[in-house]
């Protein structure tokens, strides 16, 4: 038979140090991988609230007046000048559309359907690329080449201007009280 011996055997310092060491390798691989889980989340958090800012904001704003020509019977055209936002990101003109809308009608119009002028620094910019940067202005006249909705005295209209990224951009206006055949007026 057998006898039951109580074994008084003890960790050394070097079998205490190893589960030690191994506690702590560990715990270090466990909170490198959740740092870098949370690092990750943290970063398509990033670009998502970027993307997001860059769609629900606009590249670029109106500078200056908006401007329509009077003829006897209503608008013949919409003027208005076009610049980039602050920090605003260069804008393919190619591809912004505009909406000119009555409580009427609704008319949209794109590139090929407007009359632009590029201006830099001031000057007339010959040859312009049709990407409107920074220190750039584009001159946009909507009707000249194509009809506009019918917009009489006092009635309001939007143009709605929508670059192919970021949201759209409207300016609601009302005409004046009269129009004069070849006046120009400045609408509010």
């Amino acid at each position: 038979m057998s006898k039951l011996v109580k074994n008084e055997d003890a960790f050394t310092g070097l079998e205490a140090a190893i589960v030690l060491i191994a506690f702590i390798v560990v715990a270090a691989v466990f909170s490198y991988v959740v740092l870098g889980a949370g690092f990750f989340t943290t970063q398509k958090s990033q670009e998502v609230v970027h993307t997001g800012v860059a769609q629900a904001s606009s590249n670029m704003e109106v500078s200056g007046p908006v401007v329509i020509a009077g003829t006897a019977g209503g608008v013949k055209n919409i003027t208005f000048y076009l610049q980039l936002a602050a920090g605003g990101s260069p804008i393919d003109m190619n591809k912004v559309t505009y909406a000119v809308s009555t409580k009427n009608d609704l008319t949209t119009y794109t590139n090929a359907t407007v009359n632009m002028t590029w201006y830099k620094d001031g000057d007339v910019e010959a040859g312009a690329n049709n990407l409107l940067e920074k220190f750039e202005f584009v001159k946009v006249v909507i009707g000249d080449a194509g009809a506009l909705p019918t917009i009489g005295v006092n009635d309001k209209f939007v143009v709605e201007i929508r670059p192919d990224q970021g949201a759209a951009y409207p300016l609601e206006r009302n005409a004046p009280p009269s129009l004069a055949a070849d006046k120009f007026y400045e609408v509010y």
